[in-house]
């Protein structure tokens, strides 16, 4: 078994210096620094009226207005707890023997595929190349693959596959029998994702399925909170048993029926994470960093130093995701978040005095 661990445990870190959680400065989980938008706060709190009773196991509200947020019919919508629910359900319910992962990429995809024993194939995304997918990708898909996995906009990379290239792979796969998992988990932080996003391909590709997370843009990873979609109904049949009943909680439900009328916040959080991320590209690479360019909200960049940066960095109570364990990578690289400038600052300033 692989050993993936993910960022955000502030809570080890806590109990390793004796402090409050609130201490800590987190880097290391990709979360949008305007916080919680009030909507989803009051509706948080007014979901508690209803919480003496299950909620809707079929979660009806919440699809139809996932269905008409994303303009497909609501059968087509499985709506899961965080979109790794929606990774760990999709192989489950197709058990692929074989799979084909781009590397480094989110970690989760080969975890949910371990647990099968699938035999795993990875196309390495190269570093002379910004990390980008290229077409040469394409010459992987065959017969032999059931499933494979695109992250995009990449994670811990930030980089953006072209729709055109998503395309041909969702087609060559159709023709070999490969099911597609495009994550879109980060594309909302995108000013343009309408144009980048692969959802308008799902009525022709009975083989795609987009993944989407709440969690990111809307601040909310604690409410736990995302959805797949696919026109294939027997396999959102599949996916939806594959698992226990209930899966989401009446306060994640309201939540999201909450979020999706937000257009105004997601506005305002891309025009200000671009801002912060320029002065931290900036920032990053006047400090002698290999700092590789992002369009979201973290930057993966590399250190020539031989040091633990993440270690030093957790004694000053900051929390920065060391990318060691990502397949292509190595503990020279390491991975940011872009928060507010506040915390920007901060940031900055210790690395100043550590690397001096």
């Amino acid at each position: 078994m692989t050993n993936y661990e993910h960022g955000a445990d502030i809570y080890s870190t806590a109990k390793k210096f004796n402090i409050d959680e609130d201490k800590i400065l987190d880097f290391s989980s990709n979360i949008n620094p305007l916080g919680i938008p009030k909507s989803i706060k009051k509706a948080y709190l007014k979901s508690l009226e209803v919480c003496h009773r299950y909620p809707d196991s079929k979660l009806r509200k919440l699809s139809q207005k996932i269905g008409d947020y994303e303009e497909v019919p609501k059968d087509w919508v499985f709506i899961s707890n965080g979109a790794s629910e929606g990774i760990y359900r999709t192989v489950l319910s197709l058990k692929p023997k074989k799979a084909l992962l781009t590397a480094p990429s989110f970690g989760e995809y080969e975890e949910s595929l371990e647990i099968l024993d699938t035999n795993i194939s990875y196309y390495y995304l190269k570093e002379d190349n910004n990390f980008d997918l290229n077409e040469d990708f394409l010459n992987l898909i065959n017969n032999d693959i059931d499933i494979l996995f695109i992250c995009n906009p990449n994670n811990p990379t930030g980089r953006i596959t072209k729709k055109g290239l998503i395309q041909s792979i969702i087609e060559k796969s159709y023709n070999c029998g490969t099911y597609v998992v495009i994550d879109e988990s980060f594309l909302d932080f995108l000013p343009n994702k309408t144009n980048l996003s692969v959802v308008d391909f799902i009525k022709s590709y009975p083989n795609l399925i987009v993944l989407k997370s709440f969690t990111k843009i809307y601040s909310i990873p604690g409410i736990r909170l995302g959805y797949c979609i696919c026109s294939n109904i027997d396999l959102i049949k599949s996916i939806k048993k594959n698992g226990p009943p209930w899966n989401i909680s009446a306060a994640a439900e309201a939540c999201g029926m909450a979020a999706l009328k937000e257009d105004r916040y997601i506005s305002k959080s891309i025009s200000y994470i671009k801002s912060q991320r320029k002065y931290l590209l900036k920032e990053l690479r006047n400090l002698g960093f290999k700092v590789y360019k992002s369009e979201v909200n973290y930057i993966l960049f590399r250190i020539d130093k031989n040091i633990d940066l993440k270690e030093l960095l957790e004694k000053n109570h900051i929390l920065i995701r060391s990318c060691s364990n990502y397949k292509g990578l190595n503990k020279a690289f390491y991975r940011i978040a872009v928060k507010s400038k506040k915390d920007n600052d901060i940031l900055i300033d210790t690395l100043k005095e550590i690397i001096k």
